[in-house]
């Protein structure tokens, strides 16, 4: 941002705001068409509207492409040359520049995007089509898309602060980038989230708001919202997202995506942009969303093939280990069952898919040991305490810098009270370690409950106690942020059953907390009809390989299917 003179006033956060989306216009201008083809402004459902026959001209070819949700399937067409690079990114960006942010009209769909890379990301397309066979990388001509949070070379990551518009010059490209990039991937766009990025909500006063393509009344989840909408549009194949107490995983059930929360040491973290930086007591991680399990896979591998930890100080120098991925597929599996988290409980939907879960994986050989969840009441107080340890200063200081307004949830999360001394946040440290050993102990004694004698492999437990709800509705999210205090790895396997209005009915119950009365409130099957419901698998500490092989035995048992 330009210096300002003596006594010169700065511009009005509206301004800046206005300067930012007119630069992303010029950028879609190729890519838009008539407001007339849009779906009508009351149509809620817009998932398959742009693949329905007359409503966009996108003909078969891009169609057939854009099919394909496994990244092992593209990159073998584009190695053979049955697809080029620039065919392939072209695309993705027509689905994404023409069908997911339209800021010529009040009619916009689904508001995924905040920096459309278009023009770079074709001539990197070209680039890598003249590259000779010997040359090309394992993720040849990939079409990524990346959280708001990812440094870009000459691009903002705003994180949802108008003060950071005309950041692009202070940052440097972060390293998960710079490795993608040098596998081959080609970044396409980057995606919307939440002002301050702590909240399972996608909003902030210059992008707007993202919603939930099955019903734009409805969240699509948050703080990695954009990821989630623009993959289950088919604008994308992989996209990044960072998770810090469900930031993936709840946006990925909620509209139907994979995704994975590794542990804070497995990827790096070097040079994204976050707020609250600094604090290490709960790391923000990254990690990848797609609309496949083997696609996770494939990018995981590539990544670690890649040594991030030449990168970054804080990665363990730990390569992809096939041997454990490899064992845990083709075993029957010891898996503990979290139902009720003992704070607040599931809507009935949910409670019908986890019992069904249940059974088809006992069905498959698999043993089933109920998980007690004593110890996730004083893990999650001890989180929410890490959240507002500051006083909510860092958000503070970067909302009011410009003058902009506080979005309400971000509002409510800076005023929980007064910052902590240095010695209340030693103590709170000690409550953390307290909850990591207890539960380490926990997890080693379930050998003493299993009929091999051996430990629990993995948990399958809700994600978030609701599918997804209208905007501002979600309130709890323990069941994701247990593992981000206990530092474990995590997935979300989608689309493992929807809300049948005729089966999930309403039942009354009295509520065991006020938050639980709350979550119990907007239980509204019929609102909720036919929306997707998916379930968590969560291993220990870097078992990153487990659990996604895990994902693959749950998301096969249960017939999970992949979004098309």
């Amino acid at each position: 941002m330009s210096v300002l003179r003596s006594g010169q006033q700065p511009p009005d956060w509206r301004d800046l705001v206005a300067l930012k989306l007119a630069a992303q216009r010029k950028e879609l201008e190729p890519f838009l068409i008539p407001a007339s083809r849009l779906p009508p402004v009351d149509q809620k459902n817009v998932l398959s509207f742009f693949d329905e026959d007359g409503n966009i001209n996108v003909n078969l070819r891009e169609r057939e492409i854009a099919a394909v949700s496994d990244v092992d399937v593209v990159l073998e067409k584009t190695r053979s040359g049955e697809w080029t690079c620039v065919e392939l990114v072209t695309c993705y960006i027509r689905r994404y520049g023409i069908v997911f942010y339209l800021p010529l009209s009040a009619l916009k769909s689904v508001n995924t995007l905040t920096e459309p890379l278009f023009a770079r990301a074709l001539a990197h397309a070209a680039k890598l089509d003249s590259l000779p066979p010997s040359k090309r990388g394992p993720l040849h001509g990939l079409p990524i898309t990346l959280k708001d949070q990812f440094n870009v070379a000459g691009v903002d990551s705003t994180i949802g602060y108008v003060c950071n518009i005309n950041n692009a010059s202070q940052l440097v490209p972060s390293a998960i980038v710079q490795i993608l990039e040098r596998l081959g991937a080609v970044v396409i766009a980057k995606t919307n989230l939440p002002q301050s990025i702590m909240w399972c909500e996608t909003e902030n006063n210059i992008f707007g708001r993202t919603d939930n393509p099955r019903d734009r009344t409805f969240t699509p989840g948050g703080s990695s919202g954009g990821e989630a909408v623009n993959l289950v549009m088919k604008g994308g194949l992989v996209g990044w997202g960072t998770d810090i107490g469900g930031s993936i995983r709840i946006p990925g059930a909620l509209t139907g995506v994979y995704g994975l929360k590794p542990s804070s040491t497995r990827l790096p973290y070097q040079d994204v942009t976050v707020s609250t930086e600094g604090q290490e007591h709960v790391p923000s991680v990254i990690g990848p969303m797609a609309r496949s399990i083997s696609s996770l896979v494939t990018v995981m591998k590539a990544v670690l093939s890649a040594e991030p930890w030449m990168l970054d100080p804080k990665v363990v120098p730990i390569p992809w280990r096939d041997d454990i991925y490899n064992d845990t597929l083709n075993r029957k599996l010891i898996i503990g069952v979290l139902r009720d988290d003992g704070v607040v409980r599931v809507h009935p939907p949910i409670k019908r898919i986890l019992d069904e879960a249940v059974r088809k994986l006992e069905a498959a050989g698999h043993e089933i040991i109920e998980w007690i969840p004593d110890g996730h009441a004083a893990a999650i107080a001890v989180m929410d305490a890490f959240y507002s340890a500051d006083g909510g200063e860092d958000i503070k200081r970067a909302v009011t810098s410009s003058g902009e307004p506080f979005i309400a949830h971000v509002e409510r999360l800076v005023n929980r009270g007064p910052p902590i001394s240095v010695y209340e946040y030693w103590q709170l440290n000690k409550r953390k370690w307290t909850s990591q050993k207890s539960y380490l102990d926990k997890w080693n004694a379930s050998a003493g409950l299993t009929k091999s004698g051996k430990m629990v492999d993995l948990l399958l437990s809700p994600v978030i106690p609701h599918v997804a709800v209208p905007h501002q509705g979600c309130s709890w999210v323990g069941y994701t942020k247990i593992w981000n205090v206990l530092d474990y790895t995590a997935g979300v396997v989608p689309n493992v059953g929807v809300v049948d209005k005729e089966v999930d009915e309403r039942v009354e119950y009295d509520g065991r907390n006020d938050m639980d009365r709350l979550n119990w409130d907007i239980y509204d099957p019929e609102l909720m009809h036919g929306h997707p419901i998916g379930l968590q698998v969560v291993g220990r500490r870097l078992e990153e390989e487990k659990v996604l092989a895990g994902m693959g035995v749950v998301g096969a048992v249960l017939q999970a299917s992949d979004v098309l």
